[in-house]
């Protein structure tokens, strides 16, 4: 059966991650973190003590650096240099600074040569900010996911509480709320909605309930090119 990509974007705790996943297991398409990978390269950055505001040093550091994505949507693990780091960049710290990293031009355009590859033989899912505007602008089904920044907030509290982590409710929605301005005001491909993407407001849907949505959209735009 033929197989189309899926470009999943919208801002930090829309849900992009675990729709992704599950819109993969569901579609048995692969499933390439895009968000996972700059989250390496920024833990990288904090353990050599790059500095994240240097642009041409987070580039070097990017193409000398080892990051693969192992396992399918179900268990997912991401390496770092041959490490399993797939806790470790989930962290606050990282979380503070994957914009900043994520922001310099060299290192996205390196970022996207890698993802481009990874989804070249289609039935890839790919989530992130820039995915259905930058990386894969051919992509045959564009999503756009929102939420309220409150619900966003209480998703990124409950999954820290969930990994035994200390979580703070009101800090959690500061940095959502500085992160959406920083993403969108960012100079190099910002958090912007492709004019075809279809755009869904998950804050009062349950996960099922969107992947049931995005996963009849792809069967949608399969059916559709065979009639063509």
């Amino acid at each position: 059966m033929r197989k189309i990509n899926i470009a999943i974007d919208g801002p930090a705790g829309a849900g992009k991650s675990t729709v992704s996943k599950g819109c993969a297991v569901q579609l048995d398409y692969t499933y390439i973190d895009t968000g996972a990978m700059y989250r390496a390269l920024s833990l990288k950055a904090l353990r050599t003590g790059t500095p994240l505001d240097d642009g041409g040093k987070m580039t070097e550091l990017l193409k000398a650096a080892s990051i693969r994505l192992v396992g399918n949507p179900k268990v997912s693990e991401v390496y770092l240099d041959g490490e399993d780091v797939s806790e470790a960049i989930r962290t606050s710290e990282v979380d503070s600074v994957v914009s900043l990293t994520a922001a310099h031009l060299g290192v996205r355009e390196e970022m996207a040569l890698k993802q481009r590859r990874l989804a070249a033989e289609k039935g890839a899912v790919l989530d992130g900010r820039d995915i259905g505007t930058t990386i894969l602008p051919d992509a045959e089904l564009k999503i756009f996911l929102v939420a309220s920044a409150e619900e966003r907030a209480l998703r990124r509290y409950k999954e820290v509480q969930e990994r035994g982590a200390p979580a703070d409710y009101d800090e959690i929605y500061e940095a959502i709320i500085h992160r959406d301005e920083f993403d969108k005001a960012r100079e190099h491909s910002p958090l912007k909605k492709a004019e075809d993407a279809v755009e869904i407001d998950t804050t009062a849907l349950t996960v099922p309930e969107v992947i049931s949505r995005i996963t009849a959209l792809a069967e949608e735009k399969v059916n559709q090119s065979h009639d063509v």
